[in-house]
């Protein structure tokens, strides 16, 4: 085979025996990363975005995952501090067909590569992107192992197991409070770190917030001594259901005090209320998923990133709640109200980091709630 970048020979092999080659990139291993030597190991997904890899590859949504880029060219415009979305990348790994050797941007500060160097992330390039994301699709998402030690490669994917029942948040999540925005902000909110976006924090601080970020394991007593105006539930990676004690903690907060939940946050809400979870074949990741809002009728295009989700069934039996907004590929739980207390929440990213920012609203709406909260 003929190296792209003059890199080493390297093979990416699917827990169920298909196989493909490619050339090692980014680091030898990985932290995230599990295996022998320099294997790396993780539940293989699809990103169907166009742009955004930097903030794709920080998101810490995607722990215990490799991410495949089904955007052919990747690594063009460089990466730059400033589009981090997490202190480190959690995933296990990235997949691309063609790594741009050179980084054009005026923003940029450095390439992909070095960014995977840096932190620790391996990758495998030269990959048939387009056959793998098919293959992902019709059998779904699966684990898988690469890396340039051809028997160990196979070996590790053989043992390799997916994110089902791992409690994935534990391993992101802030070790300490800390604060962003100003201090005189008209709404101070509480938000749990499942897994934070930057862009998230930027947008609550932008709407007039000052946030407190605590810890995922934070006790529901010890954020309303804190009296916030609003909890904010983040997004974050792996099984919602996995997550000890976070439905519980969020039950106590309902009614107390606004809440706004995104994607993972969106979960565990649902589960608070008494709603059920389950995982969905190959999930949804990138920005071109299209979205009803049920009550205009608007078609929101939206930026996701899950591989689970509630199940309406659940949320009907447990009753008080309205659907908000539905995934018009397949139907999917986008979004709901809670009708007896002020609480909301979707399973998309509003805050568009990447992505379209057709939903950005919904940071007012959250305003609103607490503005309104207040008042009574």
């Amino acid at each position: 085979m003929s190296l792209l970048t003059g890199g080493r020979e390297a093979l990416l092999v699917l827990s169920d025996g298909t196989e493909f080659e490619g050339e090692a990139i980014g680091a030898e291993s990985s932290p995230a990363a599990t295996g022998t030597g320099a294997v790396a190991t993780g539940e293989l997904v699809f990103n169907t975005a166009l742009s955004g890899y930097q903030e794709i590859v920080t998101d810490p949504s995607y722990a215990g995952q490799v991410i495949t880029f089904t955007y052919p060219h990747i690594g063009n415009y460089g990466v730059n501090a400033d589009d981090d979305e997490s202190r480190r990348p959690f995933c296990s790994g990235v997949i691309v067909r063609d790594l741009s050797r050179l980084a054009s941007n005026w923003r940029s500060e450095g390439s992909l590569t070095t960014l995977l160097e840096r932190h620790g992330v391996p990758g495998i390039a030269g990959i048939d992107t387009r056959r793998l994301t098919r293959h992902l699709r019709d059998s779904g998402a699966m684990p898988g192992a690469f890396g340039t030690d051809e028997a160990a490669v196979r070996a590790a994917a053989a043992a390799a197991t997916s994110t089902d029942g791992i409690d994935l948040v534990a391993t992101v999540t802030t070790d300490a409070p800390y604060v962003v925005g100003d201090d005189d902000a008209p709404f101070k909110v509480v938000a749990y770190d499942f897994g934070i976006k930057r862009t998230i924090l930027r947008h609550l601080v932008g709407v007039g917030c000052q946030v407190e970020v605590v810890p995922a394991g934070t006790p529901a007593a010890d954020v309303l001594a804190r009296n916030p105006d609003g909890v904010f539930l983040s997004n974050g990676p792996g099984d919602p259901a996995a997550v000890v004690g976070a439905a519980d903690r969020v039950r106590a907060l309902v009614g107390e005090v606004p809440v706004f939940g995104i994607c993972l946050g969106h979960q565990i809400l649902g589960l608070a209320l008494g709603g059920s979870t389950y995982k969905l074949r190959f999930g949804h990741h990138g920005g071109n998923h299209p979205v009803r809002h049920e009550a205009s009728g608007r078609v929101e295009i939206t930026s996701q990133n899950h591989n689970y989700a509630i199940d309406a069934d659940s949320l009907a039996d447990a009753g008080g709640v309205d659907l908000t907004h539905v995934n018009l590929n397949d139907g999917v739980v986008e979004g709901f109200r809670f009708r007896e207390a002020p609480a909301f929440s979707v399973q998309y990213h509003p805050e568009a980091g990447p992505g379209p920012h057709d939903a950005r609203y919904l940071f007012d709406d959250f305003v609103t709630l607490m503005t309104d909260f207040q008042g009574k």
